[in-house]
């Protein structure tokens, strides 16, 4: 049975009758999955060239290996076509049986003296050509929205601002780790569907984490077999390139315990919808939800519906599992026991970053160099303050020294013509700010996303402690590094 059909039968049925006469339940899933790629042997030129850079269809591809042997990564851009072309797009083309270009460069050897070539090759030329993913089909995914006013280009697509959409990835109940949640009867040498062809778990994926339901696959198979139908390259729009596998796994019910994981459905399998404007690797969990609330077509967060949208194709996935039905009942599949389980725990390490880097507070233009205004300031005395200054940015505080707005030499100029009088006539009071301890890279971003040239730094309650501006970066920053 499909795993869908396992959970309709557990319902009509009960448990423990599903569980003594379903032998297989198989699984599928047909999403982005980025840590993909493919070795590639190109086998001997005559002369023959040791490939020190190589590329196909304009793609670069890794040459740290042996003369002629290749990997070939899903999200290595194109260098004529970025962001429109990439490695997953290579891939397709020689399941697909197209002819791709391939050129190379190296600096000469005694045994290998050719220095160049360009040449035109198919899947079929190659000696191997097999596509080794060192991280697919996670058992579950979080979601993705945006809670900021601009838009955001992710590997989770496109989120529009203002919680404008949610997007999602996973097949939900078809999902092959999730079926087995407990890791009780996949590991090394388990015979997988793998992009329409026949492929193998090699070992855990990287970032495997397990006890929070995060577990991950390193796959292997001969592209030889398989099918563009399950490998297709992708773009996510300002991101990058990608490349869509199918994976499907036949889940043995060896026991009550696998029945059980395997018959849990869409509402049973959470999903933490997180905030993506947050640039950190502890980004905030908006809400907790789960893949029925998900494939519904919308969340409610607080008041609010958003639309929601998968990343994965559910219609490819439920192929992928039927397929592979079908290839059992007919025999054209075996069970393989694998010959080690996959681990049920891995401590996952984030990477620390152990050179101090520049931080705002390192560089901004400390509070009691400021020029500080109020509100219910005359515009003339504050223009005389800036030309004795020789700066272009107020910040107006309360009485208490909270922010409330800012204006700038260009609003002070426009409201001298306009005979305002008053800063709260013309202060902006949106005013985008930064913290003494974010990275300056992160502020130069946020400047050039909202087209201005200076934020007020401020603390956890809004006080002014200083100010920031590109003229700081680029003096005090640049000028440090010696650019």
């Amino acid at each position: 049975m499909t795993a869908e059909e396992f959970i309709e039968f557990v319902e009509q049925s009960g448990l423990e009758k599903a569980a003594k006469e379903v032998d297989v339940v198989t699984t599928g899933t047909f999403g982005a999955m980025c840590s993909s790629g493919a070795f590639l042997n190109f086998g001997h030129s005559e002369p023959p060239i040791k490939m020190v850079r190589c590329w196909l269809n304009d793609v670069p591809v890794y040459k740290g290996l042996a003369a002629v042997d290749a990997y070939l990564g899903a999200t290595s851009m194109s260098e004529t076509k970025p962001f429109e072309y990439g490695g997953g797009h290579v891939i397709e083309d020689l399941v697909s049986g197209k002819e791709v270009e391939l050129r190379a460069e190296s600096y000469g050897t005694d045994c290998y003296p050719r220095r160049s070539l360009e040449t035109t090759i198919i899947l079929d030329d190659l000696n191997q050509a097999y596509l080794y993913n060192p991280r697919n089909a996670y058992q579950r995914y979080n979601a993705a929205t945006n809670t900021s006013d601009h838009i955001l280009y992710t590997y989770m697509g496109t989120l529009l601002p203002r919680y404008g959409n949610v997007t999602f990835s996973g097949s939900g109940q078809l999902s092959p780790l999730y079926k087995d949640l407990n890791l009780e009867t996949i590991g090394f040498g388990t015979r997988i569907f793998l992009g329409g062809g026949v492929g193998y778990v090699v070992g855990e994926g990287t970032q495997h984490k397990p006890q929070s339901g995060f577990a991950t696959l390193a796959v292997k198979g001969d592209l030889r077999g398989m099918s563009a139908e399950y490998l297709k390259g992708a773009v996510f729009h300002n991101y990058g390139t990608t490349l869509y596998v199918g994976v499907g796994i036949p889940i043995p019910i060896i026991n009550m315990r696998v029945a059980a994981t395997a018959a849990l459905k869409d509402e049973d399998i959470p999903v933490d919808i997180l905030d993506y404007s947050v640039p950190s690797r502890d980004r905030p969990i908006i809400k907790k939800s789960n893949y029925a609330e998900l494939k519904s077509g919308k969340v409610v967060i607080g008041d609010k519906e958003v639309p929601s949208s998968p990343l994965s194709s559910i219609k490819v996935a439920r192929k992928i599992a039927e397929t592979l039905k079908r290839w059992i009942e007919a025999g054209e599949f075996f069970i393989q026991r694998p010959i080690e389980l996959l681990p049920n725990y891995r401590e996952f390490k984030p990477l620390k970053i152990k050179k101090r880097e520049v931080t705002v507070g390192d560089i901004m233009m400390p509070l009691k160099d400021l020029v500080l205004a109020k509100p219910e300031d005359d515009i003339k005395k504050v223009a005389k303050m800036i030309i004795e200054k020789n700066i272009d940015h107020v910040p107006i505080v309360s009485e208490e020294g909270v922010l409330i707005g800012i204006v700038t030499t260009w609003d002070l100029t426009r409201a001298l013509a306009e005979d305002k009088k008053t800063l709260k006539e013309i202060m902006t009071r949106y005013v985008i700010t930064a913290k003494e301890s974010e990275r300056v890279d992160e502020v130069a971003k946020r400047m050039a996303e909202h087209h201005i040239s200076g934020l007020p730094v401020v603390d956890d309650v809004m006080r002014v402690k200083g100010l920031i501006t590109s003229d700081d970066i680029s003096r005090k920053l640049v000028g440090r590094r010696g650019v």
